[in-house]
């Protein structure tokens, strides 16, 4: 559902040569076609969408309401690297929120516009949107601020800040000392349910809407155990959950198994997105492998594992 003509970008001014907008808090919202992009704390979330979902249906029980449009993917990008990334003291003088990106994290969010519009306009389709979600973050508004110089402006429907995606809160202005004592407490504790004094857990984080990791995990109802396994990200990266043949969203419509098992997908993961991608909405999955494998009497009746 996305895109257009070129896929090479064409020349342009080096990054200090440009002058980028300054950031409006103001939303922009676009109309009920023009779908969504989401952002998580060091992380932007932007969903593309293109039109072949034209022919919306109406919701059952009404005759004029039409369902709204399902955006073709959502993608997860995780912020540019930034002044934390390369010198963690900066932690202890700078709030979280106010760190900035490099100009290395600035290069890496507008190479990643790129590389997302590129993938649009693979599609083939020509009256394509996106649409953004942005953490209040410094370093991730400065990520999508250059992430943006990738499309004109008739290509982005809007955007919206979303405190709810920000990253994980670890304290206010950090020890670093303390703070790689915290971390390996963390490993022996749990990564999911260990808190960070003054700070959040994962599971803090998951009853407020996610960052990246854990955005997955409640879209896609995965384990703490699996949630656990997951390896982050390099910085100005992105993953994408893609639209299948039957309407649900499937990372292994764009990603191959080499990319998904370096995330951290265990065999039962990568078995449930391959049904992601031909299910319907609204169909369960009765031959679930994690039921198969959670109860060990089921070995007995021939069950796959």
């Amino acid at each position: 559902m996305v895109a257009t003509l070129t896929s090479t970008p064409p020349s342009f001014l080096p990054l200090w040569r440009r002058k980028l907008p300054t950031y409006n808090p103001t939303q922009c919202l676009g109309t009920g076609k023009e779908a969504l992009e989401i952002s998580s704390n060091g992380y932007i979330k932007t969903n593309t969408i293109g039109f072949p979902e034209k022919g919306i249906s109406t919701r059952p029980g009404t005759s004029s309401t039409p369902r709204p449009p399902r955006p073709r993917r959502i993608i997860l990008v995780r912020h540019g690297e930034s002044e934390g990334n390369v010198d963690e003291t900066v932690y202890t003088r700078v709030p979280d929120p106010k760190i900035d990106l490099t100009e290395k994290g600035k290069a890496e969010a507008e190479e990643c516009g790129w590389r997302i519009r590129e993938m649009i306009e693979k599609d083939g389709a020509n009256d394509w949107k996106v649409y953004f979600y942005v953490s209040p973050y410094k370093r991730t508004l400065e990520t999508l601020r250059h992430l943006g110089l990738a499309f004109e402006r008739s290509r982005i429907s809007g955007m919206r800040e979303e405190p709810r995606i920000r990253e994980q809160d670890f304290g206010n202005f950090q020890d670093r000392e303390k703070m790689r004592l915290d971390k390996a407490l963390r490993l022996r504790y749990g990564r999911f349910f260990y808190r960070f004094p003054n700070g959040e857990s994962a599971a803090d984080v998951y009853d407020r809407i996610t960052a990246l990791r854990v955005f997955l995990m409640r879209w896609y109802k995965w384990t703490v155990q699996q949630f656990e396994g997951l390896n982050n990200m390099g910085n100005g990266n992105l993953i994408v959950m893609q639209k299948g043949y039957g309407g649900r969203y499937s990372l292994s419509m764009h990603h191959n198994e080499e990319e998904l098992r370096e995330f951290g997908l265990t065999d039962e993961m990568l078995i449930d997105q391959e049904w992601q991608k031909t299910a319907r909405i609204g169909e369960l999955n009765y031959d679930c492998p994690m039921v198969n494998s959670f109860f060990p009497h089921f070995e007995d009746e021939g069950c796959i594992t």
